[in-house]
């Protein structure tokens, strides 16, 4: 619960330290070989993804910010008046704040974010900027199942705000399974969806010319490298995107620069010179397969708001009870 303006507490569940080294070591014991992209986001990767939303070439939340520029009071419609806004993975909370700003004597705001130092600094500042509104962050990884705080003031609906297209990252049955629990936790959601489009203009988002996207991808194994008893020599690794158009999703990746091996702790692992890493999946969405999987999961679909391009659209369902 938020003190004074500007003053909130956090609710603390992240993964700990030996969460990460025990999913290192899982992911590099597979094959092919993986690293999970719920790390991207400590303090360095936080700021580096913020970079990656304004690059010109990555029209994701340039489109978004723009849809709910346009259409936050629709949306706001659509929620009803007195609701608890649960926010998976809002970051700095722009697009979250356009919302707010929309949305009729909104009763509590719920952030959950695995990022603590983001989650802090857009807590506080929320805080001071909505007064009225109560503030209840939670640090954890939302991807597993959770229980939240009660606000003080009972809500007439939980409505969960998942923007940023975050859902993409999931295979298709593990998306299905978080809607479905989601769907038991809640009356309605509000979800950003990457759209499927033209490849060209999906690789270029993850490639972009200014190398950022790189040191993002990168930053996981510097990460690993300060946290964990690693040695990732990063001049020895290289990032590469590329679109997967029979999947139907942009695939990244670090490349061995050369055959090498690697310790986590006592364990060692030897890679072969251009042997990848999997760092992450990003799945891209037809609109009317993406109400299908909604609707599978116990979602009823409501309203889409998608641009002129249909590149990506923001979804709004009931859940059904």
């Amino acid at each position: 619960m938020s003190g004074q303006p500007g003053e909130v507490n956090v609710l603390d569940l992240a993964p700990a330290a030996d969460d990460f080294r025990a999913d290192v070591i899982a992911g590099l014991s597979r094959s092919p070989r993986t690293l999970p992209c719920k790390y991207f986001y400590d303090e360095r990767g936080s700021e580096l993804f913020g970079k990656i939303c304004d690059l010109p070439e990555y029209y994701i939340t340039r489109t978004e910010l723009a849809l709910l520029r346009r259409y936050a009071s629709e949306m706001s419609e659509a929620i009803g008046p007195r609701a608890e806004l649960i926010g998976f993975g809002t970051g700095a909370g722009t697009k979250t704040r356009l919302l707010i700003e929309q949305m009729r004597e909104p009763v509590a705001y719920l952030p959950v974010d695995i990022s603590r130092e983001q989650l802090l600094q857009s807590s506080a500042a929320f805080s001071r900027d909505f007064p009225a509104l109560e503030i209840l962050p939670v640090c954890a990884d939302y991807l597993q199942p959770l229980v939240l705080p009660r606000p003080m003031r009972q809500p007439d609906s939980a409505v969960v705000y998942f923007p940023g297209s975050t859902i993409g990252n999931f295979e298709p049955n593990a998306a299905r399974d978080f809607l479905k629990r989601t769907s038991n936790v809640c009356d309605a959601l509000l979800i950003g969806v990457d759209l499927k489009k033209n490849s060209q203009i999906i690789e270029a988002a993850y490639n972009d010319s200014a190398g950022v996207t790189a040191a993002f991808n990168l930053n996981l194994l510097a990460r690993a490298n300060r946290e964990l008893d690693t040695d990732f020599d990063l001049r020895r690794w290289r990032h590469r995107a590329v679109y997967n158009p029979n999947a139907g999703r942009i695939e990244m990746y670090l490349f061995s620069n050369a055959a090498q091996s690697v310790h986590v702790g006592e364990t060692v692992f030897d890679f072969a010179a251009d042997e990848k890493i999997t760092t992450e999946y990003s799945y891209k969405h037809a609109p009317d397969d993406f109400v299908a999987l909604a609707e599978s999961a116990g979602f009823q679909f409501r309203q889409l708001w998608t641009d002129e391009q249909q590149l990506f659209g923001v979804f709004f369902f009931s859940a059904s009870k």
